[in-house]
């Protein structure tokens, strides 16, 4: 009898404690993912993956030892370093914003990282020289390079995206590594960290040798503070994964402009992740020139979304994979995109604010560095806040900075600057610049090339020096005014930037990497230098030690052998004298 009260005392025990959120008992964690698909102008397609974790826990505290759904490796280095907030980006190719619109999350060339402090933490320096060592091992990244010669403390760019007390812009560390090269081993890590991994659900499309073989490869680690209720009593965090490829019409699709999951990723979907509470892809199939739709979408969608993004009105077809009737007609989903029509080149819509930039001059000692900002909006101006790192070896000449608008000068409102040191710290120029409606503005700044000691050259010297993109931070005025949304029922694509108010959205972008060459010394030379030396050595001291150690003898002269002597019989005979 007791053995069977104990057994019965344990089964309830166990079913207390059982994993399932009970009645009290709320869920703390919980898994989004979705897939957005996007047909660019060009006839190219952008597919955006996003994966995201909430946690209702205060890492702070340290008082978490349990991990669902949140990695295990980004939460213990959360907590240990007193970290805010954390953006990490890898990033294979360039955003053409010009021809492809807006992209919902931009990221520099290379690898970028961003992060804010605790203001428990006091020494800022040493912990950001430990979290990027950490990144570097987990994400199999070269982000350990990242020192004082290349991190800055912007004043105004790269506000807090999720909670924030106060922005003492003393706890932020800006940092852009331009030469990163971005392959699989950045990607394994990345997947990995995905409560399914690459074995269900969105990420099952997530093949390497398709993700490569793209114009456009951005793999990005969001991690933020945000608010557990509408209440913003309780402190929940979100980490977001979220991955943008674009694929080219030539390169992958042989040409057409029809698109397909296999087509992009030679896989097709067949379930959703078991840990999400919502598995979603979106197509955006909105209307282009008020016109019908040019674009045919199948299977039929059940369910179609409208949303105001990025200012403008877009209509979006919604598989939901947790929908039971999706899978009962084929075992699997294979979205299917084909146009109506050829498209017009002349449709290509202009972004309203798009930048370039460039650096000219001659020779190798001074040069200039150009930045084209263009605002297209009919009517509207804007402020734009333009963050320029440039490595301590070009030396910025401040005095001849210049900011040109419809060929008048253009007064920044907002200047900070912090010069270069040699060798420990880059320059750091922030401004903020307003932009009149349709102006292109061009700001200029002249440099000098310094010359590196000759171990400070890469180990490919002749290929130039990258120096980082310029970043562009903007409220852009909204052709539709937006209504204010829910974040926890709105698509993610449309909430990781808060906005404002109605009448305008957030947008980030990047220009161009720049190479520059530096005078380079002839690295040969030294091997010459060995070859002439040694050979000069080689017969001067030779020659000149020979004569000093060799000794002379006196041969007597000998008789002479068999042969001798029958050789002076025969010259007897012959009437010659002897040898």
């Amino acid at each position: 009898g007791g053995m069977a009260a104990a057994a019965a005392l344990l089964l309830l025990l166990l079913l207390a404690a059982g994993p399932g959120p009970g009645p009290g008992r709320a869920r703390r964690d919980a898994l989004r993912e979705e897939l957005l698909l996007s047909p660019l102008p060009a006839g190219d397609v952008a597919a955006t993956f996003q994966f995201r974790t909430r946690w209702d826990a205060d890492l702070q505290r340290g008082a978490v030892s349990h991990y669902r759904l949140f990695p295990k490796a980004l939460g213990q280095l959360v907590a240990a370093l007193g970290v805010r907030e954390l953006h990490l980006a890898l990033t294979q190719g360039f955003w053409r914003t010009q021809a492809w619109g807006q992209p919902p999350l931009q990221a520099p060339a290379g690898a970028e990282l961003w992060v804010w402090f605790q203001p428990t933490v006091t020494d800022v320096d040493k912990a950001w020289k430990e979290l990027s060592n950490i990144l570097s091992g987990i994400f199999c990244a070269s982000l350990n390079f990242i020192d004082s010669t290349n991190t800055v403390t912007p004043t105004a760019s790269f506000k807090p995206l999720g909670l924030a007390n106060g922005t003492d812009h003393h706890l932020l560390r800006y940092a852009v590594l331009p030469r990163e090269v971005v392959c699989t081993e950045n990607l394994t890590p990345w997947k990995k960290l995905l409560p399914c991994g690459s074995k269900a659900g969105l990420a099952v499309l997530l093949k390497a040798e398709r993700l490569f073989h793209s114009s456009y490869h951005s793999q990005a680690v969001h991690i933020r503070p945000i608010c557990r209720d509408a209440s913003c009593l309780a402190v929940s965090w979100e980490l977001r994964q979220t991955l943008t490829v674009v694929f080219d019409t030539f390169s992958s699709g042989q040409g057409k402009k029809d698109w397909s999951l296999f087509k992009m990723f030679s896989r097709t979907l067949t379930d959703a992740c078991p840990l999400a509470s919502q598995s979603k892809v979106y197509v955006d199939i909105s209307p282009k020139n008020k016109e019908k739709e040019l674009l045919e979408v199948t299977p039929p969608p059940a369910s179609v979304y409208e949303a105001i993004v990025q200012g403008d009105k877009r209509t979006y077809a919604v598989y939901d994979l947790l929908s039971p009737s999706l899978f009962n007609t084929s075992r699997s989903l294979n979205v299917q995109l084909k146009w109506k029509r050829p498209q017009d080149s002349s449709e290509l819509p202009t972004p309203i604010l798009h930048a370039q930039r460039y650096v000219s001059g001659y020779g190798l000692q001074t040069g200039e560095i150009s930045t084209l900002i263009y605002n297209t909006h009919p009517y509207r101006a804007f402020p734009v806040i333009l963050l320029e790192t440039v490595p301590w070896y070009l030396r910025l000449y401040v005095h001849t900075l210049t900011i040109i608008t419809k060929g008048k000068e253009n007064k920044p409102s907002y200047i900070h600057y912090q010069p270069a040191q040699d060798r420990r710290r880059p320059h750091l120029l922030e401004m903020l610049i307003q932009l009149p409606a349709s102006s292109v503005t061009k700001i200029t700044i002249q440099f000098e090339r310094a010359l590196l000691k000759w171990t400070e050259y890469t180990p490919d010297p002749n290929h130039g020096f990258y120096v980082s993109s310029s970043v562009l931070s903007a409220l852009v005025p909204s052709v539709i005014a937006m209504k204010d949304v829910d974040v926890e029922q709105s698509p993610l694509f449309t909430s990781l930037f808060p906005s404002s108010d109605g009448s305008s959205y957030f947008v980030r972008l990047y220009t161009e990497p720049l190479l520059v060459n530096l005078p380079t010394p002839d690295f040969s030379m030294p091997y010459n230098v060995i070859c002439l030396t040694c050979t000069v050595v080689a017969v001067c001291y030779g020659s000149f030690y020979n004569l000093l150690t060799r000794t002379f003898h006196v041969e007597e002269p000998s008789r002479g052998g068999l042969a001798k002597r029958l050789a002076n019989i025969i010259r007897k005979f012959r009437g010659v004298p002897p040898l």
